[in-house]
């Protein structure tokens, strides 16, 4: 997004001071101990490149602003061993326009030996969740309507969301062959939300379950 012209308006301000702006979410900042570990593991499952990089911080983007995740590593940060069981942020996401990219990025991942804590079907997109090395989850997904218009009736409207909001955990490889299958990802996404693609292996979703 570009507003320079905005930056160099001569129009008087006039604000509504009843009007609600909504901005977009630009970035996250995460503190660490580990920086250039969290630098390579970006760069390596989104594809962010350092804008800027000193001793203690990282400007980390994958598109065209400025940076996207930053990062701090700073004196006096510690671990927390019972991190699971805090309050705070559980993970950060983002969004490839379509399952193929979802299931084309796990398995160069996988190929990597970088699997994801928990895969699901949670009926507006399905995700595969990872865990970056600070144990932060990182959340990778793809509408399954490609319109988030009808993925957020479906949060509003469809029953089966109020019943389950979380969804179905879900069995990444069974998904990758029913693609390769040739099943749509719709049909996918119908057969997931119900069942079809239960997880096999043992399920790390950040959560004190």
């Amino acid at each position: 997004m570009s507003n320079a012209a905005a930056c160099v308006s001569a129009t008087p301000f006039q604000p509504d001071e009843t009007q609600v702006i909504r901005p977009a979410m630009h970035h996250v900042n995460l503190k660490t101990t580990r920086l250039q570990e969290m630098i390579d593991w970006y760069a390596t499952v989104i594809g962010t490149r350092p804008n800027y990089r000193s001793e203690v911080v990282a400007f980390l983007t994958n598109d065209d602003a400025s940076h996207r995740i930053a990062l701090m590593e700073l004196p006096g940060l510690k671990d927390d061993d019972e991190k699971v069981t805090r309050t705070g942020m559980h993970h950060t996401a983002f969004e490839y326009e379509k399952l193929d990219d979802l299931l084309a990025s796990y398995l160069r991942l996988r190929n990597a030996g970088i699997l994801p804590g928990a895969c699901l079907d949670h009926g507006p997109a399905m995700s595969f969740y990872y865990i970056d090395p600070d144990a932060n989850m990182l959340e990778l997904q793809a509408d399954n309507y490609g319109d988030w218009e009808a993925s957020t009736a479906f949060v509003r409207d469809d029953a089966r969301f109020g019943v389950n909001p979380i969804g179905a955990f879900i069995d990444p490889e069974q998904i990758v062959a029913a693609r390769r299958g040739g099943l749509t990802p719709w049909e996918i996404h119908e057969r997931a939300l119900r069942g079809d693609y239960p997880a096999t292996l043992p399920i790390d979703f950040r959560l004190p379950l």
